[in-house]
């Protein structure tokens, strides 16, 4: 087996622990799972495999492309909506597959009518993100006649926040869906569900929640880290007083100190924003990031870790919340963007 110097450990307990806490917080609601974007960077096929055991019936994927990996882990009974609707190039596939497409345009209401009368869809109403959706007044202006809504949906612009808009998205979606025929309604993501019951409605969509992201400080203590980031260490070295580190050296050593050089950087997802503000963990001590991260190394100040040597392991500050406050990088951010040269070991 080809040698990997990087390592993404992932904690499938975890996984499970975050999605029963976002299922018991949506009460009566189903809690589905939103596995876009290959799991959040975290794998798929592994992520929905896993939370299919624990009972979760409802998975979310943004493209046709992404279907195909997943559906055949859905037993009988499970469903997989395409969030982004139905392209003419998708048809051929859409037509005859068990995923529903989450009908977004008038053009995509149109496609699916004639390319698959009298099967189930969703719809999207944008009651306020400004993104995908059919307004309220496309929804009850007769265009939907005669087609089988499973579940209508929209998507909360500000949840993660206090604000004024989060009541006014549940109460302009409660009353554009109940104008509409459909056997569930879905508002709460991650951040959602923690605003309350309230906007729960039949089911929920968590995402960065299932991933150790804490979307609103109701999670915290709730939600458990589930990627562990490990880079091997390259190099370990002496600089004097005054030697710089990285490009444009922008880190200058102000008395003589050791540096370990990780095998890591931004093509790997460690990104340019941890550039000397993240760290990492030698057992107890703290590493400090020197210096700007370049594409596929980084170095740190090793100083408190005197036994650390070339060839050993160290783990990246990689705890969600902890890492976006160092990096000024988003939690979803710091999930999507690992790269494919870790080993990815899921425990």
């Amino acid at each position: 087996m080809t040698h990997a110097p990087l390592r993404l450990t992932l904690d499938g307990d975890a996984l499970v622990a975050n999605w029963r806490w976002l299922d018991a917080r949506s009460g009566a609601a189903a809690c589905g799972a939103a596995v876009k974007a290959d799991g959040y960077g975290l794998g798929a096929a592994e992520v929905t495999r896993r939370l299919a055991e624990a009972g979760c019936r409802d998975f979310f994927v943004a493209t046709w492309a992404e279907a195909e990996e997943i559906l055949p882990l859905l037993a009988e009974g499970a469903s997989l909506s395409i969030l982004h609707g139905v392209a003419e190039e998708d048809l051929a596939q859409a037509a005859g597959s068990r995923a529903r497409p989450v009908l977004n345009t008038p053009r995509q209401v149109a496609r699916w009518k004639e390319a698959a009368p009298g099967r189930p869809c969703d719809l999207m109403i944008d009651t306020g993100i400004g993104r995908l959706g059919l307004s309220p007044g496309e929804a009850g202006s007769g265009l939907l006649d005669g087609l089988v809504v499973d579940t209508v949906m929209s998507h909360l612009a500000c949840a993660d926040e206090d604000r004024a808009m989060n009541a006014a998205q549940r109460d302009a979606f409660a009353a554009a869906a109940g104008t509409l025929r459909a056997r569930r309604l879905s508002l709460a993501n991650s951040a959602g569900i923690c605003l309350g019951r309230d906007y729960a409605f039949g089911l929920t969509r968590p995402g960065l929640a299932l991933y150790g992201g804490v979307p609103r400080r109701e999670a915290e203590g709730h939600v458990r880290q589930v990627a562990r980031v490990e880079a091997q260490v390259v190099q370990r070295k002496r600089l004097p007083a005054g030697a710089t580190v990285g490009y444009n050296a922008t880190f200058t050593a102000a008395a003589a100190c050791d540096i370990a050089i990780l095998n890591i950087g931004y093509a790997d997802g460690y990104l340019r924003g941890f550039s000397g503000r993240g760290s990492a963990l030698h057992g107890e001590a703290v590493l400090p990031v020197a210096g700007r991260v370049s594409m596929d190394l980084t170095a740190v100040l090793a100083d408190a870790a005197p036994g650390l040597r070339e060839g050993d392991w160290v783990e990246l500050v990689y705890d969600l919340p902890a890492a976006s406050a160092q990096s000024g990088l988003s939690q979803y951010e710091l999930l999507t963007t690992l790269g494919r040269r870790h080993a990815r070991t899921w425990r």
